[in-house]
């Protein structure tokens, strides 16, 4: 089992400085090692259909309308799952998250991987590899500590991703900034783009 994880929105709470009401963490789950190379493919062939360089990075908050849809409309046929925790910072009460943006970053990993409904398990997580080399080795012994038992493991491993290189974690950003544009209700194009993949669609859960 495969996962790919990343974000969208900001882990800071300072909504009146332009932080954003709400984050989003992602996991895009591939329970076949093949698939996701197909899915891959994919992506690097849709990257030249658009004429962009091997080195463009899909970023959902880059991207234009059309390129989002050229890219969800590509993979949506590939065989992965989406879950993702949805945090409205206006009903998060622990000082402590809302104190350490590490702290929430950490914490909102954990509890979309712990709470799973057993569909994930043996797991090798895939993470953007932004933050210092002191905040991802905290991070990994965290996740580690939270989230494997002795009566089960739903980490194998944890590797770090560089989002530039690794076009399945611009997947990630790609469908975190799907489900992170649904609560923008402002915009026109709100249920546009999660609506293109809502097959692949687990779990959406809102924290409370």
């Amino acid at each position: 089992m495969l996962i790919f994880i990343d974000d969208s929105g900001d882990p800071g709470f300072r909504m009146d400085k332009g932080s954003t009401r709400t984050f989003v963490i992602c996991c895009i789950i591939f329970d076949d090692e093949l698939e996701a190379e197909k899915t891959a493919i994919a992506i690097k062939e849709v990257r030249r259909k658009l004429k962009k360089p091997d080195y463009y990075e899909f970023k959902f908050n880059k991207c234009s309308r059309e390129y989002r849809t050229e890219f969800l409309k590509a993979v949506a046929g590939f065989k992965f799952r989406i879950r993702a925790l949805v945090m409205k910072k206006e009903e998060i009460y622990s000082p402590e998250l809302k104190r350490s943006r590490e702290s929430f970053y950490n914490f909102t990993i954990k509890t979309v991987l712990k709470y799973n409904e057993k569909t994930i398990k043996n797991a090798k997580i895939r993470l953007d590899g932004r933050g210092s080399r002191l905040f991802r080795q905290s991070l990994l012994v965290y996740l580690r500590k939270s989230l494997n038992t002795r009566e089960r493991t739903i980490i194998d491993n944890i590797r770090f991703r560089d989002s530039n290189k690794d076009v399945l974690i611009q997947l990630a950003d790609m469908i975190a900034g799907s489900v992170g544009r649904t609560y923008q209700k402002e915009k026109s194009d709100r249920e546009l783009y999660l609506g293109l993949v809502k097959k692949r669609v687990e779990d959406i859960w809102e924290f409370k």
